[in-house]
């Protein structure tokens, strides 16, 4: 089985192309790109969200924390999505290689970084939940 992550929207769309419970999500994806009906197909594969937090030595950042940091004038930012670090679409498991991707210096992730949990309205270091 494969899986392929999407985002809301798209699944709700997908959602909505489902005449029934008995068109897969593989029956919509093929008629979207003008595939013929799949005779062959054994399994559905199953789009689910997990909402999975991010774990960095020993500190957890739900799904959905906002990242952020300022390089040379310009703001970048990241989100939590379903266990890693997203940062300009990339996904990194530590926030030192997010820093690299956006520096391409060796940088502690823990200082360049700061964040805001969902619910709050605050941004604050990530450095300070260690």
């Amino acid at each position: 089985m494969r899986t392929i992550e999407i985002d809301f929207e798209v699944y709700k769309a997908l959602m909505l192309r489902r005449k029934s419970e008995e068109v897969s999500f593989n029956d919509v994806l093929r008629d979207l790109l003008n595939l013929s009906p799949s005779t062959s197909f054994k399994s559905p594969v199953k789009i689910e969200r997990t909402d999975r937090p991010w774990m960095s030595r020993g500190v957890k950042f739900p799904h959905g924390t906002e990242f952020r940091s300022t390089y040379n004038g310009i703001e970048y930012t990241g989100q939590v999505n379903n266990g890693a670090l997203v940062v300009e679409g990339e996904r990194f498991d530590s926030s030192s290689e997010a820093a690299f991707f956006i520096t391409g210096d060796e940088v502690d992730g823990w200082y360049f970084w700061e964040c805001k949990m969902p619910g709050t309205d605050s941004w604050k270091g990530i450095n300070s939940f260690r």
